[in-house]
């Protein structure tokens, strides 16, 4: 940790003291974010830490919408970003007018969000789901139910082969895992044969075809966990890969890079965050997230569904 990460780190550590305040970061924030987190996951985990804290302040490291999603799940809490302009390719992609007609074009439809999405596009779901629960939201369908699946359409096609349904699937896709070459990867499972490759389901379909494993953040980090290989080929954004080393030490993890230059696969988004951000988002308690009633109470349906199902595969929650 540099001297200035030190700095900001003991910062933020008196002001959640005198703030009641907890820091949420997701697994693709950088690795001295994560470390002064209280809690570091995937969407799914941040979500469910979200509702049962009791914080008078969340400081959310990670993008605009996983805010949102706090917001929405504890109005009472003020909220804060460290950068407001933090997006996601993925919600940037399924903008109100065109998803509103999107939806429209499909009468009859049940709508499927993807917690990579605006707080208007869940208003208008009728579930959300995560890549950590995303078969499971949708075998809650009976099967004759005609789906919409938005914003990705990587994760909408590995869904609809698992599940052997055949959802209608909105054009958008996440730019981080999309842009994965699968040549690439073919030459790393040739150069690290005993190397397992493990992939997000936002990859493209060649990707996942050609992977060992697929799952969220968290299950990659679970099959790193307790697989016995002692390497692995790991295909999603580098934050995870800070995780992935503190609890397997002794094991090696290659990172499929974003292209044949450059040896990283950053989200552009989560990595806009930085320690000095995250203090100066703390002390002044901005820029802050605010969200009207009706946005909070119409999105919050579809998010509690979504958290009613995850509730009874996960013991403890």
């Amino acid at each position: 940790m540099s001297q200035d990460s030190h700095f900001f780190a003991e910062a933020i550590q008196k002001l959640k003291k005198e703030k009641g305040a907890v820091v949420l970061a997701h697994f693709y924030q950088t690795a001295d974010i994560q470390d002064v987190a209280d809690y570091v996951g995937d969407s799914l985990g941040l979500a469910l830490k979200a509702k049962q804290s009791d914080a008078q302040m969340i400081a959310f490291a990670g993008v605009h919408f996983m805010a949102e999603t706090a917001k929405i799940l504890k109005p009472e809490a003020k909220v804060v970003l460290p950068d407001m302009e933090a997006s996601c390719s993925l919600a940037e992609a399924a903008p109100p007018d065109k998803f509103k007609a999107f939806v429209d074009r499909h009468p009859g439809h049940k709508v499927i969000s993807y917690v990579n999405a605006t707080a208007y596009v869940k208003t208008l779901s009728d579930m959300v789901c995560t890549s950590s629960n995303a078969v499971d939201v949708v075998n809650s369908f009976p099967k004759d139910q005609k789906l919409l699946f938005a914003p990705d359409k990587n994760l909408g096609a590995w869904i609809n082969k698992k599940t052997g349904r055949n959802m209608v699937l909105y054009d958008g896709t996440c730019e981080v895992h999309d842009i994965l070459s699968t040549e690439r990867i073919l030459t790393m499972k040739v150069e690290n044969p005993e190397a397992p490759l493990i992939a997000h389901p936002e990859c493209q379909p060649q990707v996942l075809e050609a992977a060992d494993f697929v799952g969220s953040t968290t299950m990659l980090l679970d099959f790193t966990v307790n697989s016995k290989a002692k390497e692995f080929i790991v295909a999603t954004e580098t934050g995870i890969i800070h995780q992935m080393k503190k609890k397997s030490p002794e094991k090696k993890f290659f990172i499929v890079p974003a292209d044949e230059t450059c040896a990283c696969n950053d989200c552009r988004f989560m990595k806009m965050n930085t320690m000095e951000k995250l203090y100066r988002c703390m002390k002044d308690e901005k820029p802050q997230i605010i969200l009207d009633r009706e946005t909070i109470e119409k999105a919050r349906v579809p998010i509690e569904r979504m958290l009613h199902i995850s509730k009874k595969l996960i013991p403890g929650q």
